[in-house]
């Protein structure tokens, strides 16, 4: 339980992160609407979101002392899972919210549960 409340703090700090990118990229990218532009918006944010968290999970969450690289890419692999769970769902909320903040949110904490317990078993399965 105690992780899982350290890994919704981190979360929270990377989506705060993941916001701030979204949010800037919305306002100096030309505006056109379109699913791909969302979408490539939206990856650059969860990305940049993801790196952030991948270092405070490391090192705060999970405490972790193996492989940095080999975990980086395993913590990578799980994030471009819950990439395409956001994506899926964002895809949906879009037909109802448009591609705005509540399409992100919803695309977001969609992969919330999936990104835990797959960084929990299997990118950091050693750390206590």
């Amino acid at each position: 339980m105690r992780q899982f409340v350290k890994f919704g703090i981190v979360g929270t700090s990377g989506l705060l992160v993941n916001l701030i990118v979204f949010t800037l990229l919305q306002l100096v990218v030309p505006n056109h609407s379109g699913a791909l532009q969302y979408n490539i918006i939206y990856s650059i944010a969860f990305l940049s979101g993801g790196v952030s968290n991948y270092y405070l999970n490391r090192v705060w969450t999970f405490r972790s002392t193996g492989h940095a690289v080999k975990e980086g890419v395993q913590f990578l692999t799980v994030s471009a899972i819950a990439l395409v769970v956001g994506l899926l769902v964002s895809a949906l909320a879009a037909r109802y919210f448009g591609h705005g903040h509540k399409t992100w949110f919803l695309g977001t904490v969609a992969g919330i549960f999936v990104n835990f317990f797959l960084n929990k078993y299997w990118t950091f399965k050693h750390a206590v």
